[in-house]
């Protein structure tokens, strides 16, 4: 199988559970819920993606010919910017990353040393052999995989209230504002529902994108 790699890049992570934490981010292009093209936005099942996942051309990306090279390429990143200890830890994402990974990839990852986390829309199964897994349900997509490590819910979202997935089988329930990608002027009033409605529910945790604040990737 090639593989489509939109970048690779080292960072800390900005959102849920593992905010904080160094990490290697591969974002694989494509999705299934969205184009990626402007002109298609209005029409997409998830229509406030803030994400560039279209083609290889960012930095780290290409097309890899087997998961053993593209293995070889996040662990050369995690070598040429960490500094001392810690264990090697990557984010695989995208788009929707479980369009391409699969067992391969996530035993090759496993072999040059990763943890491995994945961030999905939940509309895939996941392969066994996942460390992490965080889902994040996308309007009313149809959610395949209801059980993980971590639900992460963009809020609001009028066709996927909380209530819809309260009870499904995750180990932390989040809470992330939605940074409105056509009219960012919403994004205040955001962050104060959904305040509001982990104060009233607090099964539910606030996750804000850490990373846009102090101005990293």
């Amino acid at each position: 199988m090639t593989y489509s790699v939109k970048e690779i890049f080292y960072t800390l992570q900005g959102e849920g559970m593992h905010t904080g934490r160094a990490a290697v981010f591969m974002r694989f292009a494509g999705c299934n819920l969205w184009s990626g093209l402007e002109r298609d936005r209005s029409k997409a099942i998830c229509n406030f993606c803030d994400t560039d996942f279209i083609g290889t051309d960012g930095p780290g990306g290409g097309k890899f010919a087997s998961a053993e090279d593209l293995a070889r390429r996040a662990a050369q990143e995690w070598r040429e910017k960490k500094t001392d200890g810690g264990k090697a830890f990557i984010v695989l994402t995208g788009g929707e990353p479980l369009l391409q990974v699969d067992t391969p990839l996530l035993q090759a990852l496993k072999n040059v040393g990763f943890e491995i986390a994945v961030e999905s829309n939940g509309t895939i199964k996941a392969p066994k052999g996942i460390d992490w897994l965080c889902i994040s349900p996308k309007a009313d997509a149809p959610l395949v995989q209801c059980s993980g490590n971590e639900l992460k819910l963009v809020y609001p979202q009028k066709l996927a209230p909380p209530e819809r997935f309260e009870n499904l089988d995750f180990g932390a329930f989040f809470l992330q504002p939605m940074d409105e990608a056509l009219d960012g002027s919403l994004f205040s009033r955001h962050i104060a529902a959904a305040i509001e409605y982990c104060q009233a529910h607090p099964k539910w945790r606030l996750s804000l994108q850490t990373h846009k604040i102090i101005g990293i990737p």
